[in-house]
C-alpha cells in the first residue's frame, strides 16, 4: 500500500477517492478511468448487492482491513471501507456547458479554495440540477477525495469548468443571455427579491474575503441574503444552497 498514513495521495496524475458514495459514483460514472479498488470484503460486497453489478473484470481489486485502508487517505479520513484510485476527470469547456445548459442556473466560485466547501456547493448544486460549477484554474481546489467525499458523488454528476480568467468568463455567460447576481453581504439589492425572470448565474466569492473588485464589476447586480445581524456572514456552502433553493422555486413558480 502506497502512500504514508495522513497523505491520501496516489501515484503521479491519479486522484485516491474515499466513501461509500463517493467510490460508488465514480465507478458507476463512464466519464471516470478506475484504476485499483481497495476495501474490506464487507463494503465491497454491499457495494455490488446495492447495485445489483459486478466490478469490471479488468479493474484490479485488494481486500484490505480498514485500519490498512487509513493508511491510504487524508487522516482520520471516513473511508467507510472503499477507497478508490482513478485518473481525474477530463476538462469541461465553458462553451460546451453554455450550448448545453438550456437556461439552468451556473454556479460561479471566486477563490473558494477550502475542497469541503466546494464539494458540499458541488452537492447542493447536484440537488438543484445546476448546468456547471466554474472556477479559476488557479485559487481552487484540485480533485481530491477530500472534496469528493463532501461532494457525496455530486463531483461525478455535475460538470466544473476550470478556467484562466473568471471575467471573461462572466462576458461569455452575458453573452449567453445569463443575469450575473454576486452575492455579498455589502450588497445592495435583497436576494431573492433581486432575482430577475430567465437564466441566472450566481457569483460567490471567498469566505472574509468577498468578491473580488474586478468580478464584481462583472455582475449586473450584488445582492445580500436576508440574515438577522446577529450573524455577520454565513459559511459560502450554507449560502450557496440557500440561493440555489431561491433560485428553484422562483422557477417553479414561473411555470
Amino acid at each position: 500500500m502506497q502512500g504514508g498514513r495522513g497523505s491520501g495521495r496516489a501515484s503521479t496524475g491519479a486522484v485516491r477517492l474515499w466513501g461509500r458514495h463517493a467510490v460508488e459514483a465514480a465507478l458507476t460514472n463512464p466519464n471516470r478511468t478506475a484504476k485499483k479498488l481497495w476495501g474490506t470484503r464487507e463494503a465491497i460486497q454491499a457495494l455490488l448487492d446495492d447495485n445489483d453489478a459486478e466490478l469490471p473484470v479488468n479493474l484490479p481489486v485488494e481486500y484490505a482491513q480498514a485500519a490498512d485502508l487509513g493508511r491510504l487517505v487524508a487522516r482520520d479520513a471516513p473511508h467507510q471501507g472503499l477507497v478508490l484510485e482513478c485518473l481525474p476527470l477530463d476538462d469541461v469547456a465553458l462553451d460546451d456547458v453554455l450550448e448545453d445548459s438550456d437556461g439552468r442556473t451556473l454556479v460561479l466560485l471566486d477563490q473558494v479554495t477550502d475542497p469541503h466547501n466546494v464539494g458540499a456547493i458541488l452537492r447542493s448544486c447536484a440537488a438543484f440540477d445546476v448546468a456547471a460549477v466554474i472556477t479559476q484554474d488557479r485559487h481552487a481546489p484540485l480533485e481530491s477525495g477530500v472534496l469528493a467525499k463532501s461532494a457525496s458523488g455530486a463531483l461525478e454528476v455535475v460538470p466544473w469548468v476550470r478556467v484562466v480568467n473568471l471575467s471573461r468568463a462572466l462576458e461569455d455567460i452575458a453573452e449567453a443571455g445569463y443575469w450575473r447576481i454576486g452575492l455579498d453581504g455589502d450588497g445592495k439589492a435583497t436576494f431573492p427579491s433581486a432575482l430577475p425572470t430567465g437564466p441566472v448565474a450566481l457569483v460567490l466569492g471567498a469566505e472574509g474575503e468577498g468578491l473580488r473588485h474586478n468580478v464584481a464589476q462583472h455582475c449586473d447586480s450584488i445582492a445580500r441574503l436576508p440574515i438577522a445581524r446577529a450573524i455577520e456572514s454565513l459559511n459560502v456552502s450554507n449560502a450557496a444552497a440557500i440561493a440555489l433553493y431561491a433560485v428553484a422555486t422562483r422557477e417553479v413558480a414561473d411555470d
